[in-house]
């Protein structure tokens, strides 16, 4: 006979054989113990590994942005407004600040640093997360930049160091000039923190000789190529991964609103350098991603900010990529 727990309602045998003959039974009551509540985490997984080819490319999140997208969104606020609305969004919307890291199996590659501790206590996350991805910052041997504006170049320096100290750091020469110009900043002053900050971040990169600036589309390594996307900035580039016929481009800053910017592709931000040239770039990208079905990085996408970008009419859809556990994944085709 099954010895029940004190925790339980007894009843004499008799009386629970009367009510099985009667054809009603109550089952004993279980009094539940008082388990301890757990702590919330309140911690975010900050990486993710997909495959192009043969290589492996991580995603990593250097944290969130608060941007006020209405009033720096090129078209009335409450389109802006509407757009957000539709998509659960609110002003300020918080965006994603992403970079890539790129394993060739030859060379290890990173797309961009983050802000590092230039825009506030959100940020700064990239070098922990490269380490909880698997890697050391002292195995990177490139650091590839889209622009310099400092939520791309903030992360190359913490507490007056090198974070990257044996990369070789490489932008677009029209940048650099323009960024690192004391004219250009004196001329431009309603930027000056952009100056500023760009200045901050790559004076020890260039006084140590590692800062290597570069012109129009160059291979920077076999299977990653810089090509010119201007009017973010002066010298804004994308990044194309290729290997074994599979592509990702890595599109830096053309996009920065989602639920507003696919629909509306001609909507620039403030934060271009040149709105007519902006605009034009991302219409010329977009159509030719779309076209091929190419797979998409991108900065201020949703963490991770990787997946397809899909024609709609004179407008575009993102898709995201497919969680996979094995790594694997169709990085072309529609």
């Amino acid at each position: 006979m099954p010895q029940f727990s004190s925790r339980f309602v007894r009843k004499p045998m008799l009386a629970v054989v009367a009510t099985l003959a009667i054809g009603t039974i109550a089952l004993p009551q279980v009094i539940e113990p008082v388990l301890a509540a757990a702590p919330m985490q309140k911690v975010q997984s900050g990486y993710l590994h997909v495959m192009v080819g043969k290589f492996e490319v991580t995603a990593l999140s250097d944290g969130t942005l608060d941007l006020p997208v209405e009033t720096l969104l090129a078209e009335p606020e409450n389109a802006t407004k509407a757009a957000l609305t539709r998509a659960y969004l609110s002003s300020p919307t918080e965006t994603s600040v992403n970079a890539f890291l790129v394993n060739t199996g030859q060379k290890l590659i990173l797309i961009d640093t983050g802000a590092g501790k230039l825009l506030g206590p959100d940020l700064g996350k990239l070098a922990d997360n490269v380490k909880a991805a698997g890697y050391s910052l002292d195995q990177i041997d490139d650091v590839v930049i889209t622009h310099l504006h400092l939520d791309h170049v903030g992360g190359l320096m913490r507490d007056g160091k090198q974070v990257f100290p044996k990369a070789v750091i490489h932008a677009d020469k029209a940048d650099t000039d323009y960024w690192l110009s004391e004219d250009a900043r004196r001329k431009d002053g309603d930027q000056s923190n952009f100056f500023a900050g760009a200045v901050a971040s790559l004076r020890a990169y260039v006084q140590s000789g590692q800062l290597k600036p570069f012109t129009g589309d160059t291979e920077i390594a076999p299977g990653l190529t810089a090509i010119s996307a201007h009017g973010h900035t002066p010298g804004h580039v994308i990044y194309e991964v290729e290997s074994d016929g599979k592509r990702m481009f890595v599109i830096g800053d053309l996009i920065h609103v989602a639920a507003v910017q696919f629909d509306e592709p001609g909507v620039t931000i403030g934060f271009d350098s040149d709105q007519s040239e902006a605009r034009t770039t991302r219409h010329a990208v977009f159509a030719k991603i779309a076209k091929e079905g190419d797979l998409v990085g991108a900065s201020h996408l949703s963490f991770p900010g990787v997946g397809h970008i899909r024609p709609h009419g004179e407008a575009y859809e993102w898709i995201p990529l497919n969680y996979s556990l094995g790594l694997s994944h169709q990085t072309r085709g529609q």
